[in-house]
């Protein structure tokens, strides 16, 4: 139970936690509560899959998000939200977060819409990149040219002991650190 006499007056940004994977449910739920704002930054980045490269948007801090509101008037509304799970708390005490700490998030990534921070690397000629389907699926090299009409690069093989330089599509490379691991077989 948590003591309303510690509790100061007004609104403040709290750390609230969702349920799994329902970060962008909980904080659409929360917008509409009249006297919440909710901070739920997500990140959109491209990862390797086994159909090729495709985007992906997830909470930058899974499990979270954070809300302003008053507690005394707004605690059981925001706590019974769809999507939140509970109002973070340790014991009676519930943490207040100070609206600098909330604001320096957000001046991080300024104008991004939706609260959605795009991570794209750029490919470079000299980048070390992986190729993220086909026959050649995880292979990592290395990139050549940018041929930016066509949207392709080339990139430097290593085929049967021999470098070749070969063409191959933006949208099918990943940097090595966003691939996964592809395996031989059906799943």
């Amino acid at each position: 139970m948590v003591d309303s006499q510690k509790l100061e007056n007004g609104p403040a940004w709290y750390c609230l936690q969702a349920q799994p994977k329902h970060e962008h449910i909980a904080a659409a739920s929360l917008r509409k509560l009249q006297g919440v704002e909710v901070y739920c930054p997500r990140i959109r980045y491209r990862k390797a899959t086994r159909r090729g490269a495709v985007w992906f948007i997830e909470a930058m801090f899974p499990g979270y998000l954070f809300a302003r509101f008053d507690y005394l008037d707004m605690h059981l509304a925001v706590r019974h939200a769809n999507g939140v799970s509970t109002i973070l708390h340790f014991g009676s005490r519930v943490p207040r977060l100070d609206d600098p700490l909330i604001a320096s998030m957000r001046e991080l990534h300024p104008g991004t819409e939706q609260e959605v921070i795009v991570i794209d690397p750029e490919i470079n000629p000299g980048s070390v990149v992986a190729i993220a389907s086909g026959i050649f699926a995880g292979l990592e090299t290395l990139v050549t040219k940018v041929l930016p009409a066509k949207q392709r690069v080339c990139v430097l093989l290593n085929f049967l002991g021999r470098e070749i330089e070969a063409q191959i599509g933006h949208e099918e490379l990943v940097h090595p650190g966003s691939s996964i691991r592809m395996q031989s077989g059906a799943a």
